[in-house]
């Protein structure tokens, strides 16, 4: 339990660590967040107002922020055998991210984050490759747009998809607090809410 409890800390901490505000900063790129329209600390705006590498350095950051906790949890560890405290050490890197810390607890969305967590489980790929499927299938399928709406439907499918498709009920469980507390702060978020538009490409 105190192995465990550390870990969930230490998830916590790391993911309460916004590259997004790092990255850019250490490129001298100013600011990313107060440059963009909804504020928000994450991988996007770092693509967008603080360009390639800006982008780029802020997603592997992202992503092995919520990779490293989980898989050295996992190391030599058996994820079926263990119990619920699976679901916490998963979860505490994206509730890290989206309350951090380290930048009054207001963070970014937990995308990238949550792909870092669910990679985490390797050699177990099956939770990440249903959250990406869900994403691609609204941006490639049916495409839903903005980004905003997409995010939250493809978390939303992704939700039964996990039951269909993952064994370990505390991956599971993991994904759908995941998946409550991003769409919670999308919810509760000031990006412009724009209309959403559902097309079935195709079609086309």
């Amino acid at each position: 339990m105190i192995r465990s409890s550390i870990y969930i800390v230490l998830g916590y901490l790391c993911g309460s660590i916004l590259f997004a505000r790092l990255v850019p900063f250490l490129l001298h790129k100013g600011d990313v967040a107060a440059q963009s329209p909804d504020g928000n600390p994450g991988t996007a705006n770092a693509f967008l107002y603080g360009g390639f590498w800006c982008g780029v350095l802020t997603l592997c950051g992202d992503l092995l922020k919520g990779f490293f906790p989980v898989y050295l949890y996992l190391r030599g560890r058996d994820a079926g055998a263990c119990g619920i405290e699976l679901a916490f050490v998963i979860a505490a890197p994206v509730i890290g991210h989206i309350f951090p810390v380290f930048n009054g607890f207001q963070g970014g969305k937990g995308i990238a984050v949550t792909f870092g967590c669910l990679l985490g489980l390797f050699p177990d790929l099956g939770p990440a490759l249903v959250l990406a499927a869900a994403f691609l299938f609204f941006s490639l399928v049916v495409r839903i747009t903005p980004h905003y709406d997409r995010t939250l439907w493809a978390y939303r499918c992704a939700a039964p998809g996990m039951l269909l498709f993952v064994k370990n009920r505390y991956v599971i469980l993991a994904f759908f607090a995941i998946a409550l507390i991003v769409n919670l702060n999308l919810r509760i978020g000031r990006e412009n809410r724009e209309k959403c538009q559902v097309r079935v490409l195709w079609r086309h």
